[in-house]
């Protein structure tokens, strides 16, 4: 097959997988988990039944995907949010701004029954994995730098950092997601002798 054929049925699958997955979250907001059917799917992205079929098994699946997509983009933010010359203390600050500002907005659009279902998934332990070794490398070289507490160990600081700022998800205003991103800071500051 010619490399431009090829990559045009990429693009298209692409577009047909964004879709459905565009389609779910949105029918997802409006209607609710339990009420959303393939046939529903399919109408709102402008398929038919059968393509979304060859492409998805059934709902569940094109909301896996979506939120396997949701990750990845959050991912992918977080380390867009560091310059890689800069000081490790200051991209693990801008890091972790990132990561609580995510939790806010997206347990505003996405908290409850849905969040509940998808974060059981492997796909997010994975994504869970992932995260935590990027906080902590960060959190070792800053201690190797002297910038951060050293009698602590960079795993269990990483660990205190996302739990503490999963609490941006909770807070009513953005104001209040800098506030705990401080505190949270301010805990892993060295302490002084």
């Amino acid at each position: 097959m010619p490399k431009l054929w090829t990559e045009t049925i990429d693009a298209h699958r692409a577009a047909v997988r964004d879709a459905a997955m565009d389609a779910m979250a949105a029918l997802v907001a409006e209607r609710g988990l339990v009420a959303v059917t393939m046939s529903q799917i399919a109408e709102q992205a402008g398929i038919g039944r059968a393509t979304l079929y060859k492409y998805f098994p059934d709902a569940q699946a094109v909301l896996t995907a979506w939120h396997e997509r949701q990750i990845t983009t959050h991912l992918d933010q977080l380390a867009a949010a560091v310059d890689p010359a800069a000081p490790a203390v200051v991209r693990l600050e801008a890091v972790l701004h990132t990561y609580a500002h995510i939790q806010h907005h997206s347990a505003r659009h996405y908290g409850g029954e849905l969040a509940a279902l998808l974060h059981r998934s492997e796909h997010v332990d994975r994504a869970q994995q992932r995260l935590r070794g990027f906080v902590q490398d960060l959190i070792a070289e800053a201690v190797r730098d002297g910038d951060l507490r050293d009698d602590v160990a960079a795993e269990e600081l990483a660990a205190y950092c996302l739990h503490a700022l999963t609490a941006a998800g909770a807070v009513p205003l953005p104001e209040a997601v800098q506030r705990l991103v401080t505190v949270t800071l301010a805990g892993l500051a060295a302490p002084r002798r």
